[in-house]
């Protein structure tokens, strides 16, 4: 490894993007969101990360607040691309000598198209060399799971745009489902509900400020509450409601629903040998998905397998991605992507 050259790791989400150096671990954590505007035939990039995150929702209208990845997979390449160049230069320094060695974090069912693109954007940030890395591989090896060896180890890491349940052994993926549901889309269920329930239209930043303060996954026997303000729908003017989080966990419960039959589904194709593995181990929770109260909980009791959330979930996979750029050669015969 050159002496000059830095090794960085991007866990490139849909609502946050990690950044892990060599040598110093996690360094940045932003939100993926640009704002950007028209300047003719031009596309211009306003703010990126937690300042464009603020403007969400507070602009003009020429001024668009936007996430350039959906679904854990690029929406938009000539943003994501000025995105990954912001985070890359304010991790390795504008004026490096030489440019970092990247690897980048994809989930596990993305197309080759969509891997294509991730990679040329990768470069086109001013990386020398991009490496791809799927997910939840990333998110074991980050979650200190002993993926090395031929134990059955199994992940389910619960993103922003999507989740994905793996078994992993040998430094492989052995058997994987993804379901593009994620913490977005419970922020939307919380949008919906509230709309239908209370006629009142909130945004997305204040869904996921109830999912944060009282969300759970299962009833909690002590009931939380919290105060939102919104607009209400039939008289148009701003209007304060109380809601409480039994009415969180039924808004949420479609989408909980989806990730439960994810996680079912690897359960039902893992090979025996590997079964009894996971039955002794239980499954590690990834992802800022996994912050959700009582998440492990609901797994359970679905599943009937023991589910626990792993140490830092939001930064197992960028750390992860980190530990596999210092073993690429060991790794190497699993990351033919």
């Amino acid at each position: 490894m050159g002496l000059f050259t830095s090794h960085i790791a991007v866990d490139l989400g849909t609502v946050n993007v990690l950044v892990h150096d060599q040598g110093r671990g996690v360094v940045l954590q932003e939100p993926s969101v640009v704002a950007i505007r028209e300047d003719g035939n031009k596309t211009v990039i306003v703010e990126v990360g937690r300042a464009a995150r603020e403007m969400y929702g507070r602009t003009p209208e020429e001024i668009e607040v936007m996430r350039p990845l959906r679904d854990g997979v690029i929406a938009d390449y000539f943003v994501t691309e000025a995105m990954l160049r912001y985070f890359i230069e304010k991790v390795a320094g504008r004026f490096s000598l030489r440019k970092p060695i990247v690897m980048i974090s994809v989930p596990y069912g993305v197309t080759s198209v969509e891997r294509r693109a991730v990679r040329e954007a990768g470069l086109a940030a001013g990386a020398r060399e991009v490496h791809l890395i799927p997910e939840p591989l990333a998110a074991a090896i980050g979650a200190g799971l002993p993926v090395g060896t031929p134990t059955g180890n199994m992940v389910v890491d619960m993103g922003g745009g999507s989740t994905e349940a793996a078994v992993v052994a040998m430094n492989g993926v052995v058997c994987a489902e993804s379901v593009r549901v994620g913490g977005v889309h419970l922020d939307e269920a919380i949008i919906s509900y509230v709309r239908k329930k209370f006629n009142l239209v909130i945004g997305e930043p204040t869904a996921e400020e109830i999912k944060i303060k009282i969300g759970s996954a299962v009833d909690l026997p002590d009931r939380l509450e919290m105060q939102v303000q919104g607009r209400d729908q039939v008289a148009g003017l701003p209007r304060t409601i109380t809601i409480n989080s039994s009415e969180v966990a039924e808004a949420i419960s479609e989408p909980l629903a989806a990730i439960v039959n994810v996680v079912r589904a690897v359960l039902a194709k893992t090979p025996p040998e590997l079964s009894s593995d996971i039955i002794d181990r239980g499954m590690a929770l990834t992802g800022g998905g996994a912050l959700l109260r009582e998440i492990d909980t609901l797994l359970t009791q679905e599943t009937g397998v023991p589910a626990y959330v792993a140490d830092n979930p939001l930064a197992c996979t960028a750390i992860g991605a980190g530990k596999a750029l210092a073993e690429l050669p060991i790794l190497q015969r699993s990351l033919n992507l």
